[in-house]
């Protein structure tokens, strides 16, 4: 038999020696993408790479540092790809912070991690230094962005990027759970409703006065 043969259930085996770790880590994102955080475990992500269940034990002890370990990565990536974004969008602030909704759409549809994992409990509990790091660059950018749109303070940025995550979550989770099958073809048309919702809460936020305004 071929050892470098593709068939299951040895199908994800395609690490060279020592690299288990980084191995796990992709096959980590693989798994989210296709079934979700709730349905995650070592296990399966263990059968997926053909290796023993225990084999992933020798590097993360449980699942929440394996889960801390794609986190990390997953907030990384996501910082870059909101970033190129940004850039390849122009020089409107508006149109760059809301572009990165159409990202963060795309993202999660190809990698499956989100926010939900970024900031999930389990990991969070760890108090990982690594994976709190790379959350604060990621809210940092996002709230630098959102600033440069609305021309305001840190508190009313902030109230912007949560709105702007929520939809933006909440448009590729009823991708991925089908809610849109019938009636948008494809993450991309998926993502520009992202987009179009984020251009319309910072309108709104434009518009709204400012606290305190017209009262004696």
């Amino acid at each position: 038999m071929n050892p470098s043969s593709d068939s299951s259930p040895q199908r994800g085996r395609r690490y060279h020696h020592g690299e288990l770790r980084a191995a796990l880590i992709e096959a980590s994102f693989d798994l989210l993408a296709e079934s979700g955080l709730a349905a995650f475990s070592v296990a399966q992500v263990a059968r997926r790479l053909g290796v023993s269940t225990a084999a992933p034990y020798r590097h993360f002890p449980d699942r929440d540092h394996l889960m801390a370990a794609v986190a990390t990565q997953a907030a990384a990536e996501l910082a870059e790809e909101f970033r190129q974004t940004a850039e390849r969008t122009g020089e409107d602030p508006a149109e760059r912070f809301a572009a990165t909704a159409g990202a963060y759409v795309r993202f999660v549809g190809a990698r499956g991690a989100g926010f939900n994992v970024i900031f999930a409990a389990g990991p969070r509990r760890l108090h990982d230094r690594a994976l709190a790091d790379a959350g604060r660059r990621l809210m940092n950018l996002l709230l630098e962005l959102a600033q440069q749109a609305t021309g305001q303070g840190p508190e009313a940025s902030l109230t912007l990027v949560e709105q702007h995550v929520v939809a933006a979550h909440g448009y590729v989770t009823l991708y991925r759970d089908e809610f849109f099958a019938r009636r948008h073809n494809g993450i991309d048309a998926v993502a520009d409703l992202a987009v179009a919702e984020s251009r319309t809460l910072l309108r709104g936020m434009r518009k709204a006065p400012a606290a305190g305004a017209g009262h004696s």
